[in-house]
């Protein structure tokens, strides 16, 4: 009897270590990159030195020809991972890929649309539903409402001019407009950001699902003088689609503030595993800023 409890306490422990293994298997992630009117070869790399350091992503990368280049060829089989990372804002994908893309997001794929990628494809219907809010590319009023808060509540104002724009760069504090969404679990409800770009006066389809963060566009700064929102899920079917506008990237990765701000680094990772997953498991650091002080993780762990 003791020889047959001893194998089963065995047989307990190895089946709880396969789990555990399983349970800690990383997040299999595809940055797409390769063209954008901002410093791509900084921030993809940021981008996947933060999602790796973290122990809970395992990133590949998917490079787009140069612009003006041969785009055919470019396919990446979004299929094979639970998410998709888009820092990407140039050429037009071969439709074959936007339609590979589409379904992947359909079924109920994983995506983070990083800051310049909302300026991608204007006449692309589906992807500007993907990232519900985007600027520049020509987008006017036939683009969708602006959004924006304004007594208490989120506006969509449909005046006529331009979608996008944003004044210097600055130091600003972000202010939570939502409670109880995973991401934002034990997050304060306002927090100092590092010199950053202040994205305003986007448009779009506008469906956002939950509105996250929001930061007031100085109009002396040369900003909208609104409450805009930059950190919010999108309602598109099944699909978790986390939104973050923040993050341009600096002129090296030793010089990336925006990107090395620890703000910045535990909303990607938490906004990653949220849409990867639809739970977070991590806990909000100590280091996390507050609303008087930056903080910032300059080696992006």
């Amino acid at each position: 009897m003791k020889q047959f409890k001893k194998i089963g306490l065995l047989l307990a422990a190895f089946m709880l270590g396969i789990f555990s293994v399983w349970a800690q298997k990383p997040i299999k992630t595809l940055v797409v990159t390769g063209q954008n009117n901002h410093n791509w070869p900084v921030s993809h790399i940021a981008i996947q030195k933060i999602l790796e350091n973290s122990g809970l992503f395992q990133v590949d990368l998917a490079i787009s020809p140069q612009k003006g280049e041969d785009m055919s060829a470019f396919t990446p089989d979004f299929s094979a991972y639970q998410l998709v990372v888009l820092d990407y804002n140039g050429d037009p994908w071969p439709e074959k890929t936007n339609q590979a893309f589409v379904e992947y997001v359909k079924k109920g794929g994983g995506v983070v649309i990083y800051h310049a990628a909302n300026n991608s494809f204007p006449n692309w219907k589906e992807y500007n539903e993907i990232c519900a809010l985007g600027g520049w590319e020509g987008r006017d009023e036939k683009s969708g409402p602006y959004a924006y808060w304004e007594n208490n509540q989120l506006k969509k104002d449909m005046t006529a001019g331009p979608g996008g724009s944003h004044g210097s760069q600055r130091e600003y504090v972000l202010t939570t407009r939502s409670q109880g969404h995973p991401v934002l679990k034990g997050l304060p409800e306002q927090w100092m950001h590092a010199q950053d770009e202040l994205y305003d006066r986007m448009r779009g389809p506008a469906n956002i699902g939950t509105l996250m963060y929001t930061a007031f566009a100085l109009k002396d700064k040369g900003g909208s003088g609104r409450e805009e929102p930059l950190v919010f899920t999108v309602d598109y079917g099944k699909a978790r689609i986390f939104h973050l506008m923040l993050g341009h990237a600096g002129e090296t990765l030793e010089n990336n503030p925006a990107m090395q701000c620890t703000g910045f680094q535990v909303l990607l990772l938490r906004g990653s595993e949220w849409a990867a997953t639809g739970k977070v498991t991590q806990k909000v650091p100590a280091d996390f800023p507050t609303a008087t002080k930056i903080s910032y993780r300059k080696d992006y762990k």
